[in-house]
């Protein structure tokens, strides 16, 4: 585009103009959306809870259930606790499993997390959902695909649910409205060795 004279720059801008409106014209007003956020990169949960704070921003109520990551307190807890009117959360995870190293543990947990979900998924209270790191429970076999997909499909029209964590399978991909898959280009810790630190991993 650095080649396009002004009045081009202009008539490519009107088009795209344009075409947009008419998108936005066509489009339907209103859907509760399945969201996947997968992907070996990292941000994926940091992205989910931006949503999640535009959704708290809209007044909406708002449900957090943690699978995996449910052995610490994150800072995000400490902040969100504000809306505490508005949002529930339920870290029901014991940590990462290479820590738990137990796997009928494991599995006992993200079940008991998974019927928690479903409790918030089924209320048309909530306007969010978010499970965070549930891909990882499927992709490990604590979940089974089709239990959690046929869950999804008893969600209220204009509920959103957000899916997080690597791994996430192929049905799932194929069952959600919005898809991102993160992937590392570059990781502090990685290529330098750098620790997690406050404020950017937790």
């Amino acid at each position: 585009m650095a080649d396009l004279t002004t009045e081009q720059y202009q008539q490519k801008m009107q088009r795209r103009q344009e075409v947009q409106a008419d998108r936005i014209a066509n489009a339907i007003a209103e859907k509760g959306l399945v969201i996947v956020n997968t992907g070996n990169g990292k941000g994926k949960t940091t992205a989910a809870l931006g949503m999640v704070l535009r959704s708290l921003g809209h007044g909406y109520r708002v449900a957090i259930i943690q699978y995996i990551k449910g052995a610490w307190e994150p800072a995000e807890k400490n902040v969100l606790s504000k809306f505490a009117d508005q949002l529930e959360f339920h870290a029901m995870g014991e940590g990462f499993t290479w820590d738990t190293q137990d796997r009928d543990r494991d599995i006992q947990m993200a079940q008991a997390a998974w019927q928690k979900s479903l409790e918030y998924i089924l209320d048309f209270n909530y306007r969010t959902i978010l499970l965070d790191e549930v891909n990882v429970a499927l992709k490990l076999g604590y979940l089974q695909i089709e239990e959690v997909l046929a869950g999804l499909r008893q969600k209220p029209a204009n509920t959103h649910v957000i899916l997080t964590g690597r791994g996430a399978p192929p049905e799932l991909i194929e069952h959600a409205d919005l898809v991102t898959e993160m992937q590392p280009l570059k990781h502090p810790f990685r290529e330098q060795g750098i620790k997690a630190q406050p404020g950017i991993e937790f």
